[in-house]
């Protein structure tokens, strides 16, 4: 998709946006909120967009835009698409198929998404139920809820009692996330107040010379745990990217244990320890977590700052991948280990304990 948003920008002779840009704004605003004219495009509220795009700016890129759905229409339908007619279905219908719909993970909802939930439940004050966490948005930028009909201004709540993390992880995770959380409808999560039930160790920061030396270092840890009475398959061990997963691979088989790389189909582990990219590590939990490779160029992520247009994308670089970090360190319930090679990641400074 990015490279034919580049392509038509350039037969159009359009040059003035970068193609990271088109994709974004295809993706999060024409695509998501489905656009089908210059006039809807010139309309659409762009709450938690950083990108400022006036008039000028939003006419000169409707023919991309414009181009790129009939490219895409010959050949088929984006996801988009699909939730939006399936919307479009019920939308009008007074019989529904639920009453109520509960949804978790609701940070993590897309336009498409909450329009279609809101279109299957029957029409009410209550009939919508989303539980939720700002600070584990790592998945979709900011949009606004009231626009499209879901208001939960003044009807929300901060649950603050923790029962899976331990106080003390949780207590350095939180020092990731700013006091308040705030949304683009103004709804505010305060983290401050939150306590956990139960105790356990700190969580461990090191820093290492090499490579080699953290392998062996996670290694020695996974030892340790595993002396402790935790099962192989309560072990979870995470990095930034693809790029890194050998290193988790090799501390695990140093160990002497086999290691099940996660992957989106949820395979059962079994006898074996966990291996995976932080971003698979959502919604998992496991006893003892090591969080590898935190290194001063994967988090945030290299490639990420390098392709930002301005310094306000910047921040949500900065932004998302301290959130993407607190995820990782939140799948733990008693012991975590975060290491890195010197100097380490900037975050690590928040996380070492105090």
């Amino acid at each position: 998709m990015r490279s034919t948003l580049a392509k038509t920008a350039e037969e159009q002779r359009v040059t003035e946006f970068t193609a990271r840009l088109l994709f974004s704004e295809w993706t999060y605003v024409v695509d998501a909120w489905q656009l089908d004219s210059a006039e809807t495009y010139a309309n659409v509220p762009r709450l938690g967009r950083k990108n400022r795009m006036g008039t000028k700016q939003r006419a000169r890129l409707w023919p991309i835009f414009a181009a790129t759905r009939k490219a895409i229409s010959d050949r088929g339908h984006t996801w988009p698409q699909i939730f939006a007619e399936v919307t479009a279905a019920y939308a009008s219908r007074e019989q529904k198929p639920f009453t109520h719909i509960v949804v978790d993970e609701a940070q993590d909802l897309g336009v498409p998404e909450l329009r279609l939930f809101a279109a299957i439940a029957l029409s009410g004050s209550n009939s919508l139920f989303f539980a939720g966490d700002l600070g584990q948005r790592i998945f979709q930028q900011p949009f606004s809820w009231t626009t499209l009909g879901v208001d939960v201004r003044g009807r929300s709540s901060v649950l603050k009692v923790n029962y899976r993390t331990s106080h003390q992880i949780r207590q350095a995770a939180d020092r990731l996330m700013p006091k308040v959380v705030r949304d683009v409808d103004g709804v505010e999560e305060e983290r401050f107040g939150t306590v956990s039930v139960f105790n356990g160790p700190d969580p461990l920061v090191k820093k290492h010379a090499d490579a080699k030396s953290e392998i062996a270092s996670v290694a020695q840890w996974i030892s340790e745990a595993l002396a402790a009475g935790i099962s192989p398959f309560e072990i979870g061990i995470f990095v930034r990217s693809r790029n890194q997963i050998d290193c988790a691979r090799a501390a695990v088989h140093a160990a002497g244990h086999d290691a099940l790389e996660l992957s989106e189909r949820g395979d059962d582990p079994g006898d074996r320890i966990s291996i995976g990219t932080m971003h698979l590590a959502k919604g998992l939990e496991f006893k003892a977590v090591a969080v590898m490779a935190c290194d001063d160029d994967v988090l945030p992520l290299q490639s990420r700052i390098e392709s930002v247009a301005d310094e306000v994308e910047l921040d949500d670089v900065y932004e998302t991948e301290r959130q993407l970090l607190y995820v990782a360190c939140t799948r733990a319930r008693d012991r975590l280990l975060i290491t890195a090679i010197n100097p380490g990641s900037e975050f690590l400074n928040d996380l070492e304990v105090r």
